[in-house]
């Protein structure tokens, strides 16, 4: 198996977690104050209070690398819960029922949460 990339695991695996926490903050502006845009359809009042904060917190706590554990854990189970709600019951494959995003955060998340903090975080820098 090439090796090339070894050298770079932390950095990488590091990237992985404030970029995953920065796309995701931004469907919490979206939901909670309509930046960066407005939501084509109208979410149930649940989803816009429920998941908006914890969206916008969870990322910028990713982002940081802040309680990362515990936080990529909430995480990945609101993307778990948001495809089954939304996606799962129209179609099992996400490619079929449009939960391709929200499959893919939950397994990020649940991995960040397996993984911990890595370089770069304030977890990481107090341990």
């Amino acid at each position: 198996m090439a090796k090339f990339m070894q050298p770079f695991e932390a950095q990488t695996y590091a990237a992985l977690r404030i970029l995953s926490g920065f796309a995701f903050l931004w469907h919490g502006t979206q939901k909670l104050f309509g930046i960066p845009r407005e939501m084509g359809t109208e979410a149930p009042a649940f989803v816009i209070y429920v998941a908006g904060p914890l969206e916008l917190v969870g990322g910028v706590l990713l982002m940081v690398g802040l309680f990362t554990r515990w936080t990529a854990f909430i995480c990945s189970g609101l993307m778990a819960a948001a495809y089954w709600m939304a996606h799962g019951t129209n179609h099992l494959l996400p490619m079929m029922n449009g939960g391709e995003l929200a499959f893919l955060y939950c397994f990020i998340f649940l991995f960040i949460a397996a993984r911990g903090p890595g370089i770069w975080s304030v977890d990481g820098a107090s341990s």
